[in-house]
């Protein structure tokens, strides 16, 4: 049988990729006489930039924490979906799709890298080098991510035949990971700065970013301080001085983007409608049920630097007062304009202002008055805005993967995991949270500044910041895991506003309107509900449970099915 090529196409990795076999008519270039020139190296290129590839699953990562609630989990408790109950298995969609595409892109460069050399003596060395750079980058992120989630994994770097696929093993992580740092380096020598023409292309201050995040997902800390050092060196990336700006379709190039996956209206790639329809307010044609939970909102500090359970100028019954400014930028503000309407979940609200007629109408996103409104009160603000109503609810916003917020975050935490807790470590979280505020970070009479401390101080303000300043841009999951949090985070109950009518009795008439009382914070930034709801003021909703054995998910039951010297993983 001829050599596969590609493989780990389909389904299953190995064996559905036999319909990817060289079955191309004599007039068409098939991948013997492909990548011959500079052309067709760029044409392959140009396939490593697939959406899919990036984003399918990870873009709903966020909803698997307890950043997130959704409200078909609050009308049925103890049915999240399978990461969420505990019941994750090898034949859930997030566990095979995830296998599939890393390896679908693997595949892609290890072709591209098989086959390449025929193309070098027709262009300049720096551009050959450049997609030589391209092809070991995804490699390199697509090991890095399957190692995350799955451990041991199977390691190929060229084709295979049918029988030689079936027969392949795990390989231990641990031989992995040298290999995967070995490509970032390559790519990191090979890869551009920049562009120069707002070209989107993978370059050398991404595949740095990128090193730093899967070394600091390994905890190999020296690793990744240096290499987001390295990053933060090249000069090129800085904050975008408007926060909420940054996250919005119309935001394209800017130098905070370190590597984004477009979207483009005119060539239809754009927001999946299922996140559109959930993260619109049912007032501007949404459903609103994609929702900042209530344990993200009280991670918020105040604007004294403290945490609410701390703070004096925390005010339960009025939540969004005196916070830290990303909080009001992240989850929609109570009486406040939002995609052209009031929004206002308060049950006694029953009619809100309509800002572009400039009338009051049925407010919609009030329990009140519709009973699929958001059962906690909060909706996602966070790149959401009006214009998601206009062209049909065609949304082109950027897939940011990395930024330099993260990167700087990035290497303060490395150094504080080092030891190395010095002044370069207090700037770069002082430089995120002062652009927050909107101040330089050399003005801390302006912003809640971060102090040097011991190990442990720093490590938790790192991790809060973390929280603040990446909140639904799928990475908290990750975060609970490699910090083993998971296991605390992900256990417990998703609470809840009362039913309209309970609410009504029990808080907005007894003025006790927003929560009755402050929930109690722990060592770990998570917040405490339970005084709220045993003395009557708030709901439940549905449970998380996370057993130890999802620190690394199944191995896909198909793939197990296909090749019989695959193993799981244990508790599977």
């Amino acid at each position: 049988m001829k050599k596969l090529i590609y493989l780990l196409l389909g389904a299953g990795f190995l064996l559905s990729s036999c319909e990817s076999m060289d079955m191309t008519p004599p007039a068409q270039a098939s991948s013997e006489s492909w990548y011959s020139d500079e052309t067709e190296l760029k044409m392959a290129v140009n396939e490593f930039y697939i959406l899919g590839y990036w984003k399918d699953p990870l873009e709903s990562s966020e909803q698997w924490t307890d950043n997130f609630t959704y409200r078909q989990q609050n009308r049925n408790p103890g049915s999240n979906g399978t990461v969420l109950d505990g019941t994750l298995n090898g034949q859930q969609w997030e566990v095979y799709n995830l296998w599939q595409q890393d390896y679908k892109l693997i595949a892609r460069a290890n072709t591209f890298l098989n086959r390449c050399g025929k193309a070098e003596g027709t262009m300049t060395a720096e551009k050959y080098y450049g997609y030589v750079g391209e092809a070991l980058f995804c490699r390199a992120c697509k090991y890095a991510e399957l190692v995350c989630y799955y451990g041991d994994v199977p390691y190929l770097n060229g084709t295979e035949t049918i029988s030689e696929a079936t027969q392949l093993t795990r390989r231990p992580k641990e031989e992995i990971i040298p290999l995967v740092y070995d490509d970032f380096d390559h790519a990191i020598e090979y890869l551009p700065i920049s562009y120069g023409n707002g070209a989107t292309h993978f370059t050398k201050g991404a595949a740095l970013a990128m090193k730093a995040r899967f070394a600091l997902y390994f905890g190999d800390y020296e690793l990744a301080a240096k290499a987001a050092k390295e990053c933060i060196d090249l000069g090129v990336y800085s904050l975008e001085p408007d926060y909420g700006k940054l996250f919005l379709q119309s935001t394209r190039e800017n130098p905070e983007k370190v590597f984004v996956i477009p979207r483009s209206l005119s060539n239809n790639v754009v927001l999946d409608q299922w996140f559109v329809n959930n993260g619109l307010p049912r007032n501007a044609g949404g459903y609103g049920s994609d929702n900042p939970s209530w344990d993200l909102f009280a991670s918020y500090l105040c604007t004294d630097g403290l945490p609410i359970d701390e703070s004096p100028l925390f005010d339960p019954r009025n939540p969004f007062k005196n916070r830290d400014p990303r909080c009001t930028m992240t989850i929609v503000e109570f009486g406040t304009e939002h995609c052209g309407f009031e929004y206002n979940p308060r049950p006694d609200v029953l009619q809100v202002l309509n800002y572009t007629t400039g009338q009051m109408q049925s407010n919609q996103d009030n329990r009140a008055v519709n009973t699929y409104a958001s059962y906690n009160g909060l909706i996602w603000k966070k790149g959401i805005d009006i214009s998601w109503t206009e062209n049909g609810k065609q949304v082109d916003r950027d897939y940011i993967i990395m930024r330099y917020a993260d990167v700087l975050l990035m290497y303060a935490e490395a150094k504080i995991e080092l030891g190395e807790i010095d002044s370069s470590v207090v700037d770069a979280i002082n430089k995120v949270r002062a652009r927050a505020y909107g101040v330089e970070a050399s003005a801390t009479a302006l912003y809640p500044a971060v102090q040097s401390g011991s190990q442990e101080e720093m490590r938790k303000a790192v991790r809060i910041e973390r929280r603040m300043e990446l909140a639904n841009e799928n990475l908290r999951y990750m975060d609970l895991i490699r910090w083993k949090l998971a296991s605390k985070a992900l256990n417990g109950y998703n609470y809840i506003n009362l039913q309209p009518d309970e609410l009504l009795a029990n808080v907005v008439k007894k003025d006790l309107w927003f929560w009755g009382m402050t929930p109690q914070i722990d060592e770990d930034g998570l917040a405490d509900f339970s005084a709220l709801y045993n003395a009557g003021l708030i709901g439940l909703g549905a449970r998380r449970i996370f057993p130890d054995r999802q620190y690394l998910w199944p191995i896909p039951t198909h793939e197990l099915e296909l090749c019989p010297n695959l193993t799981n993983n244990p508790g599977y």
